[in-house]
């Protein structure tokens, strides 16, 4: 049995969390997925909204680490002790939705990669691919069995082995960077207006957010950290160092290929950029990195989803079962629970033609209800004043922060639209079973009259969104 002094992380391993979990799979599709969308004028102005709306989300997970220390893996215990048990459990269960969906995208990413070189794997959801996929799956499974703090020392050796090929792609399409392909891509489109450019930025709006979920990795991990106040710095300067990496990908890319070649490229679209910039090496060259980034990134996010199950069913709001932890110190039954979910998952790509793109929404989709619950609990906390009477340094400029934070988590789950609140429904309706289940363990009143209400919403959503999937009316 691993001593408490074993399990502790240094901020540098917090960091590692931080930036493992968001460079993933998202920074190497987005040159296609803003080609697709926007121009460079539309994707200055969308990075520019998403860099201070998250950064604003982060400084609230940094207070919220500061003022509520004893409240352990934040996304969900921020949700719960601002709005109670039912809407804690609905953040905790589309936080591990998405840490779900999230690794299946990893893998079907990995397999389209190496379907550039060998076709039988696709675009990542054909059977040798799927077959694969699984086998990494459970090997990555064993691994992590083994000890969580095994596993945060190899994704720190991994984060940091990732960003290496990032960096030198920056600096080699920065070299090959043509001003004039630039000019011509700026405006995205030929009719120069507002509402254009508008459009154009609505739709970049859950990219941007899938390449930044994982700002709160060091949140959910808080129980492991030396110093709860490592939670804050790590979470904070590991968002900003990947933003700075976003954006250059992104912007730097429409000085080498056309905006409609951008949009044309198969993921990992990075590949294709650099192979424009340099020659076929530089496809070979992505493809490797983006396959250690990947790998990285998916054992980050593992730990995430076993992580945050285990904490929510340590106060009682997850079924009991999932508090198991092994020898080890790993929460071994959520972590299996975890990964037969991913397998499913995996299963299911076989039937959707974009795979990828799916699973990046939907992955999108199911983090904004926890974002903005966390938000919405740092605004509260900020307006009772709670804490702020024994610390008030910094008052207005949090409540400033968690209204920003608030205001944009609000407007992407306005610009995700119908469509991607219906699909969230199919898991939150259902899924709140575990609620029902966990409640009755304890003995407890299962829903207050208005928790009922929000369920009952939730299941009418679900209801809706499945007939709407089987008649054809939504497309997935």
């Amino acid at each position: 049995m691993a001593s408490d002094s074993d399990r502790h992380f240094s901020i540098w391993t917090l960091m590692a969390m931080v930036v493992g979990s968001m460079v993933g799979a998202g920074i190497f599709s987005l040159p296609q997925a803003f080609g697709r969308a926007t121009g460079p004028f539309g994707a200055l102005i969308a990075w520019s909204i998403a860099g201070i709306g998250m950064l604003m989300l982060a400084f609230v997970f940094q207070t919220l680490s500061r003022r509520k220390p004893e409240l352990d893996a934040g996304i969900y215990a921020y949700a719960k002790a601002g709005f109670g048990n039912y809407l804690g459990f609905l953040s905790a269960l589309g936080y591990w939705s998405a840490a779900c969906l999230g690794n299946v995208s990893y893998f079907v990413l990995i397999k389209s990669t190496l379907g550039l070189f060998f076709p039988v794997f696709g675009d990542g959801n054909t059977i040798i691919a799927i077959f694969c996929s699984s086998i990494l799956l459970w090997l990555f499974h064993t691994l992590i069995l083994r000890g969580v703090r095994g596993a945060a020392a190899v994704n720190t050796i991994v984060t940091f082995a990732k960003i290496i090929p990032i960096i030198l792609f920056i600096a080699f399409v920065a070299w090959g960077f043509h001003a004039d392909i630039f000019a011509a891509n700026f405006w995205g489109g030929e009719d120069v207006s507002v509402s254009n450019v508008a459009s154009q930025v609505r739709a970049t709006m859950l990219v941007t957010v899938f390449v930044f979920v994982g700002i709160e990795g060091a949140s959910v991990y808080s129980r492991y950290a030396r110093n709860r106040n490592d939670v804050g710095v790590a979470t904070l300067v590991g968002f900003l160092g990947v933003l700075c990496l976003l954006a250059l990908v992104t912007i730097l890319s429409y000085g080498a290929m056309l905006r409609a070649d951008l949009a044309g490229l198969r993921n990992p679209s990075m590949a294709g950029v650099l192979q424009s910039v340099v020659g076929p090496w530089g496809a070979v060259f992505v493809s490797l990195g983006l396959l250690i980034s990947v790998l990285g990134a998916y054992l980050s996010w593992v730990l995430l989803a076993a992580e945050i199950l285990f904490s929510a069913s340590k106060y009682g709001t997850m079924p009991q079962f999932l508090s198991h932890e092994n020898r080890n110190g790993v929460p071994s039954n959520a972590l299996w629970l975890t990964n037969i979910v991913v397998q499913t998952f995996l299963i299911l790509t076989l039937f959707t033609q974009y795979a990828f793109r799916l699973a990046l929404e939907l992955t999108s989709s199911m983090i904004l209800v926890p974002y903005l619950l966390v938000a919405a609990y740092g605004l509260k906390l900020a307006r009772s004043g709670e804490t702020y009477d024994r610390d008030p340094v910094g008052h207005r400029t949090d409540l400033m922060r968690a209204g920003i934070a608030l205001i944009y988590t609000a407007g992407l789950i306005y610009a995700a639209g119908a469509k991607h609140l219906l699909l969230s429904a199919v898991i939150y309706g259902p899924g709140s079973i575990l609620f029902i289940v966990a409640r009755r363990e304890g003995g407890k009143t299962v829903f207050t009259p208005t928790e009922l209400i929000m369920f009952a919403a939730a299941g009418l959503g679900a209801a809706i969104a499945i007939y709407s999937i089987t008649t054809g009316l939504i497309s997935v």
